[in-house]
């Protein structure tokens, strides 16, 4: 299969058919917009599977999504799309970015949620944007960012309701959209830890990639955790493997630069 795009923690390959792609999640992990890297055995067979659940959810509820199915453990069927540059960040809490940005306290609720934009650009380290700004680059439309917004709105609730019931808080969620060949707006990319903060309801721990950014323990215990409390099916290899416990630490890292500061908006 031909490797249309290496990202970060995924790869696009082609199919047969010009508009499905197979994208793929791999065991890399980084912070920093690339600054700090490691493999994790197993984590990208983790988020995978975590991300098919709430691409399923959202697909169940009207949310027109690229996720078509699976096809292995790392791997699912999607709809090929012109992915838009633009980085839809929903936050029902404060922390990350905007906590250094605006001076806002860790832990501030946002009542209703508070939707910021930000450029997919690692040159220009993912700034934030405006809608002005959106129209000014030529990123979409009025009438296309409408739909994104209100898109990326009802799938934060969704989301959010969904994992509350398994004593999870959705604190903020990055979303990716594109355009299929006929125009249509999909919710694209991913929709996992890596691209989501997850607490646990009752202690506020981080259950996402915050672990390997800001060094808080081991990575793939929380990435099993979300997906134990998603009642996800996977080999049992996969839901029992501890690189701490092995003595391997969060795998092969390497970078030392600051992260979280201007990585995805988050």
């Amino acid at each position: 299969m031909q490797l249309l795009y290496q990202g970060k923690a995924k790869q696009i390959l082609a199919t047969q058919d010009p508009h499905t792609i197979i994208v793929r999640f791999t065991d890399t992990v980084t912070a920093g917009n690339g600054k700090k890297r490691a493999t994790i055995p197993g984590k990208g067979a983790l988020a995978a599977h975590i991300s098919m659940r709430l691409f399923e959810l959202l697909s169940t509820q009207n949310i027109p999504t690229h996720y078509i199915r699976q096809l292995d453990q790392q791997s699912f069927l999607a709809h090929k799309v012109q992915i838009i540059p633009l980085e839809v960040v929903v936050r029902h809490y404060a922390t990350g970015s905007i906590t250094k940005r605006l001076g806002i306290p860790k832990g501030r609720a946002f009542q209703p949620p508070l939707v910021e934009f930000f450029y997919k650009s690692d040159e220009l380290g993912d700034p934030p944007l405006c809608e002005a700004h959106i129209y000014a680059l030529g990123l979409a439309t009025p009438h296309e960012l409408a739909q994104i917004v209100s898109l990326a709105q009802r799938a934060a609730a969704l989301l959010s309701d969904y994992v509350a019931q398994r004593d999870l808080k959705l604190v903020d969620m990055k979303f990716e959209f594109g355009r299929t060949a006929a125009g249509a707006l999909l919710l694209a990319d991913e929709i996992s830890p890596d691209t989501m903060r997850l607490w646990d309801a009752r202690t506020d721990e981080s259950l996402d990639k915050d672990v390997f950014r800001e060094d808080k323990g081991d990575l793939l215990r929380a990435y099993q955790e979300v997906a134990r409390r998603l009642n996800l099916t996977l080999p049992l290899s996969y839901l029992t493997r501890s690189l701490s416990a092995s003595g391997e630490g969060q795998g092969e890292v390497e970078g030392t630069g600051e992260v979280g500061t201007g990585e995805v908006g988050l």
